[in-house]
Protein backbone atom coordinates (compact mmCIF):
# COMPACT_ATOMS: atom_id res chain seq x y z
CA UNK A 1 0.00 0.00 0.00
CA UNK A 2 2.75 2.46 1.14
CA UNK A 3 4.56 2.14 -2.51
CA UNK A 4 0.95 2.45 -4.17
CA UNK A 5 0.92 5.61 -2.61
CA UNK A 6 4.56 6.41 -3.55
CA UNK A 7 3.95 5.78 -6.45
CA UNK A 8 0.74 8.09 -7.04
CA UNK A 9 2.53 10.83 -5.41
CA UNK A 10 4.97 10.42 -7.04
CA UNK A 11 3.34 10.50 -10.62
CA UNK A 12 1.49 13.68 -9.54
CA UNK A 13 4.52 15.90 -8.89
CA UNK A 14 5.34 14.50 -12.08
CA UNK A 15 2.20 15.82 -13.99
CA UNK A 16 2.81 19.49 -11.86
CA UNK A 17 6.04 19.54 -13.14
CA UNK A 18 5.28 18.40 -16.90
CA UNK A 19 2.24 21.06 -16.64
CA UNK A 20 4.74 24.07 -15.41
CA UNK A 21 7.08 23.22 -18.03
CA UNK A 22 4.97 23.52 -20.64
CA UNK A 23 2.94 26.49 -19.38
CA UNK A 24 6.69 28.14 -19.30
CA UNK A 25 7.37 27.18 -22.96
CA UNK A 26 3.71 28.34 -24.35
CA UNK A 27 2.06 25.61 -25.45
CA UNK A 28 -1.02 27.32 -24.29
CA UNK A 29 -0.57 27.77 -20.50
CA UNK A 30 1.05 30.29 -18.67
CA UNK A 31 4.35 31.26 -16.55
CA UNK A 32 4.89 33.99 -13.68
CA UNK A 33 7.65 35.32 -11.89
CA UNK A 34 9.26 37.89 -9.48
CA UNK A 35 12.26 39.97 -9.93
CA UNK A 36 13.70 43.07 -8.48
CA UNK A 37 13.54 46.28 -10.25
CA UNK A 38 16.61 48.81 -9.59
CA UNK A 39 14.95 51.87 -9.50
CA UNK A 40 16.78 55.04 -10.66
CA UNK A 41 17.40 56.00 -7.50
CA UNK A 42 19.19 53.40 -6.01
CA UNK A 43 16.06 51.95 -4.31
CA UNK A 44 14.40 48.59 -5.24
CA UNK A 45 10.80 46.95 -5.47
CA UNK A 46 9.65 43.64 -5.87
CA UNK A 47 7.62 43.20 -9.49
CA UNK A 48 5.36 40.23 -10.46
CA UNK A 49 5.22 39.15 -14.14
CA UNK A 50 2.76 37.06 -15.57
CA UNK A 51 2.22 35.88 -19.49
CA UNK A 52 -0.05 34.01 -21.04
CA UNK A 53 1.32 31.64 -24.24
CA UNK A 54 -1.13 31.59 -27.28
CA UNK A 55 0.87 28.90 -29.33
CA UNK A 56 3.80 26.93 -29.21
CA UNK A 57 7.63 27.86 -29.30
CA UNK A 58 10.77 25.79 -30.29
CA UNK A 59 12.30 24.86 -27.05
CA UNK A 60 14.93 27.00 -25.63
CA UNK A 61 13.75 30.12 -27.74
CA UNK A 62 13.62 33.48 -26.15
CA UNK A 63 10.28 34.25 -24.08
CA UNK A 64 10.09 37.45 -26.01
CA UNK A 65 9.81 35.31 -29.42
CA UNK A 66 6.91 33.35 -28.10
CA UNK A 67 3.30 33.98 -29.06
CA UNK A 68 2.11 35.78 -25.70
CA UNK A 69 -1.56 36.61 -25.67
CA UNK A 70 -1.61 38.33 -22.38
CA UNK A 71 0.65 39.67 -19.75
CA UNK A 72 0.67 41.87 -16.64
CA UNK A 73 3.18 43.47 -14.47
CA UNK A 74 1.84 44.80 -11.05
CA UNK A 75 3.49 45.99 -8.03
CA UNK A 76 2.62 47.59 -4.82
CA UNK A 77 3.44 51.45 -4.87
CA UNK A 78 6.54 51.53 -2.28
CA UNK A 79 5.28 55.10 -1.12
CA UNK A 80 1.52 54.27 -1.82
CA UNK A 81 1.12 51.15 -0.88
CA UNK A 82 -1.25 50.88 -3.91
CA UNK A 83 -1.61 47.74 -5.49
CA UNK A 84 -1.14 48.84 -9.59
CA UNK A 85 -1.32 46.70 -12.51
CA UNK A 86 -0.56 47.01 -16.46
CA UNK A 87 -2.65 44.52 -18.87
CA UNK A 88 -1.65 44.21 -22.57
CA UNK A 89 -3.33 41.01 -24.61
CA UNK A 90 -5.62 40.95 -27.52
CA UNK A 91 -7.55 43.91 -28.86
CA UNK A 92 -9.57 44.16 -32.09
CA UNK A 93 -7.24 44.99 -34.26
CA UNK A 94 -4.39 42.76 -32.88
CA UNK A 95 -5.32 39.64 -31.69
CA UNK A 96 -1.71 38.80 -29.04
CA UNK A 97 -0.07 40.70 -26.78
CA UNK A 98 1.48 44.16 -28.33
CA UNK A 99 5.12 44.69 -26.12
CA UNK A 100 8.34 43.51 -24.88
CA UNK A 101 8.60 45.70 -21.39
CA UNK A 102 12.04 46.93 -20.85
CA UNK A 103 11.79 49.05 -17.91
CA UNK A 104 9.95 50.55 -14.78
CA UNK A 105 10.77 53.57 -12.83
CA UNK A 106 9.29 55.80 -10.51
CA UNK A 107 10.07 59.69 -10.44
CA UNK A 108 7.60 62.16 -7.54
CA UNK A 109 5.44 58.81 -6.69
CA UNK A 110 4.31 58.65 -10.51
CA UNK A 111 5.29 55.01 -12.10
CA UNK A 112 6.48 54.69 -16.02
CA UNK A 113 6.87 51.88 -18.01
CA UNK A 114 8.92 51.43 -20.93
CA UNK A 115 7.91 49.42 -23.56
CA UNK A 116 8.40 48.15 -27.36
CA UNK A 117 6.85 46.87 -29.66
CA UNK A 118 6.84 43.04 -30.93
CA UNK A 119 6.40 43.22 -34.31
CA UNK A 120 6.09 45.09 -36.94
CA UNK A 121 2.35 45.44 -37.26
CA UNK A 122 2.68 46.59 -33.12
CA UNK A 123 4.96 49.32 -34.39
CA UNK A 124 2.13 50.68 -37.02
CA UNK A 125 -0.54 50.65 -34.71
CA UNK A 126 1.38 52.72 -32.38
CA UNK A 127 2.60 55.69 -34.61
CA UNK A 128 5.99 54.26 -36.09
CA UNK A 129 8.13 56.21 -32.67
CA UNK A 130 11.84 56.31 -33.26
CA UNK A 131 13.47 54.99 -30.93
CA UNK A 132 10.65 52.32 -31.01
CA UNK A 133 9.14 52.65 -27.82
CA UNK A 134 5.83 52.94 -25.86
CA UNK A 135 5.92 54.45 -22.82
CA UNK A 136 2.91 54.27 -20.35
CA UNK A 137 3.21 56.69 -17.15
CA UNK A 138 0.71 56.29 -14.26
CA UNK A 139 -1.34 58.86 -13.08
CA UNK A 140 -4.77 58.91 -11.61
CA UNK A 141 -5.28 55.79 -11.36
CA UNK A 142 -4.55 54.36 -14.87
CA UNK A 143 -1.76 54.39 -17.37
CA UNK A 144 -1.92 56.45 -20.04
CA UNK A 145 0.19 56.40 -23.55
CA UNK A 146 3.13 59.37 -23.35
CA UNK A 147 5.21 60.29 -25.69
CA UNK A 148 9.00 59.30 -25.16
CA UNK A 149 9.78 63.43 -24.93
CA UNK A 150 7.81 63.11 -21.64
CA UNK A 151 9.75 60.32 -19.67
CA UNK A 152 12.07 62.11 -17.21
CA UNK A 153 16.12 62.17 -18.67
CA UNK A 154 17.07 60.55 -15.62
CA UNK A 155 15.90 57.14 -16.49
CA UNK A 156 18.52 55.46 -18.37
CA UNK A 157 18.80 51.75 -17.42
CA UNK A 158 16.91 48.62 -18.65
CA UNK A 159 15.76 46.59 -15.80
CA UNK A 160 13.33 44.58 -16.34
CA UNK A 161 13.90 40.80 -17.69
CA UNK A 162 13.57 40.90 -21.57
CA UNK A 163 15.78 37.69 -21.93
CA UNK A 164 15.54 34.05 -20.08
CA UNK A 165 17.59 31.94 -22.20
CA UNK A 166 19.67 29.42 -20.38
CA UNK A 167 17.29 30.17 -16.52
CA UNK A 168 14.09 28.53 -18.01
CA UNK A 169 15.03 26.06 -15.42
CA UNK A 170 16.20 28.23 -12.33
CA UNK A 171 12.77 30.44 -12.73
CA UNK A 172 11.03 27.23 -12.96
CA UNK A 173 12.27 25.75 -9.24
CA UNK A 174 11.86 29.00 -8.23
CA UNK A 175 15.50 29.04 -6.78
CA UNK A 176 16.04 32.90 -7.86
CA UNK A 177 12.16 34.19 -6.96
CA UNK A 178 12.86 36.88 -6.59
CA UNK A 179 15.40 37.52 -9.39
CA UNK A 180 17.62 39.82 -8.19
CA UNK A 181 18.35 42.86 -9.67
CA UNK A 182 22.14 41.84 -10.45
CA UNK A 183 20.71 38.72 -11.88
CA UNK A 184 18.34 40.49 -14.23
CA UNK A 185 21.69 42.58 -15.73
CA UNK A 186 23.01 38.65 -15.90
CA UNK A 187 20.21 37.54 -17.84
CA UNK A 188 20.19 40.33 -20.11
CA UNK A 189 23.63 40.60 -21.09
CA UNK A 190 23.75 38.86 -24.24
CA UNK A 191 21.18 40.55 -26.07
CA UNK A 192 22.22 42.55 -28.89
CA UNK A 193 20.01 45.60 -29.49
CA UNK A 194 21.51 48.79 -27.77
CA UNK A 195 16.85 49.20 -27.01
CA UNK A 196 17.93 46.01 -24.35
CA UNK A 197 20.54 47.73 -22.91
CA UNK A 198 19.85 51.69 -22.24
CA UNK A 199 17.02 53.70 -22.67
CA UNK A 200 17.68 55.62 -25.93
CA UNK A 201 16.63 59.14 -26.59
CA UNK A 202 17.55 59.55 -30.44
CA UNK A 203 15.91 58.58 -33.25
CA UNK A 204 17.64 55.49 -34.25
CA UNK A 205 19.19 54.88 -38.01
CA UNK A 206 16.39 52.42 -40.59
CA UNK A 207 16.79 49.36 -39.28
CA UNK A 208 14.97 46.35 -37.48
CA UNK A 209 11.47 47.99 -36.54
CA UNK A 210 12.29 51.19 -37.92
CA UNK A 211 12.35 49.45 -41.31
CA UNK A 212 9.17 48.05 -41.22
CA UNK A 213 7.00 48.89 -44.17
CA UNK A 214 4.35 51.68 -43.58
CA UNK A 215 0.98 49.62 -42.84
CA UNK A 216 -2.50 50.08 -42.16
CA UNK A 217 -5.47 48.12 -39.88
CA UNK A 218 -8.54 47.57 -42.61
CA UNK A 219 -10.97 45.97 -40.36
CA UNK A 220 -11.09 41.95 -39.01
CA UNK A 221 -7.94 41.89 -37.53
CA UNK A 222 -6.36 42.53 -41.09
CA UNK A 223 -3.15 44.70 -41.60
CA UNK A 224 -1.67 46.09 -45.22
CA UNK A 225 0.57 47.61 -46.80
CA UNK A 226 0.16 50.97 -47.91
CA UNK A 227 2.32 50.69 -51.01
CA UNK A 228 -0.39 48.73 -52.35
CA UNK A 229 -2.88 52.34 -52.64
CA UNK A 230 0.06 54.73 -53.39
CA UNK A 231 1.20 52.89 -56.29
CA UNK A 232 -2.56 53.36 -58.50
CA UNK A 233 -2.13 57.27 -60.03
CA UNK A 234 -5.91 58.07 -59.95
CA UNK A 235 -8.25 57.78 -56.90
CA UNK A 236 -11.03 55.73 -58.49
CA UNK A 237 -8.36 52.80 -58.80
CA UNK A 238 -7.33 53.37 -55.22
CA UNK A 239 -10.93 53.18 -54.32
CA UNK A 240 -11.25 49.72 -57.04
CA UNK A 241 -8.22 48.28 -54.62
CA UNK A 242 -10.49 48.63 -51.28
CA UNK A 243 -12.73 46.92 -53.24
CA UNK A 244 -11.05 44.26 -54.26
CA UNK A 245 -9.47 43.88 -50.53
CA UNK A 246 -13.05 44.00 -49.28
CA UNK A 247 -12.50 46.65 -47.02
CA UNK A 248 -14.87 48.78 -45.49
CA UNK A 249 -14.65 52.33 -46.58
CA UNK A 250 -14.06 53.45 -42.81
CA UNK A 251 -10.57 52.24 -43.40
CA UNK A 252 -10.00 52.53 -47.26
CA UNK A 253 -7.42 54.96 -47.07
CA UNK A 254 -7.62 56.73 -50.43
CA UNK A 255 -9.04 59.91 -49.10
CA UNK A 256 -5.94 60.36 -47.66
CA UNK A 257 -3.35 60.28 -50.61
CA UNK A 258 -6.17 61.90 -53.43
CA UNK A 259 -8.56 64.83 -52.77
CA UNK A 260 -11.86 63.28 -53.75
CA UNK A 261 -13.41 66.55 -55.28
CA UNK A 262 -10.68 66.33 -58.21
CA UNK A 263 -11.16 62.46 -58.12
CA UNK A 264 -7.87 61.89 -58.44
CA UNK A 265 -6.95 64.20 -61.65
Amino acid sequence: MKKIIIFLISISTLVIMCSNVLGFFGFGDTSSWKEEVLLHDGSRIIVKRWQKHGGPRSFGAPIREALISEQTISFSHPKTKEKIIWKDGPTEDIHIANFDLVALHIKDNIPYLVTVTKQCIEYNKWGRPNPPYVVFKYEGKEWKHIPLSELPMEFKNVNLVVNTVGYNEELLNGSLSPIAAEKVKEFNRDLQSELDKTILRNPMAPQGKAHCPEMIYIGKARWIGLHNFRRHAKYEACLDECKLLDIDSKYCPCDRFFKKNLKGE
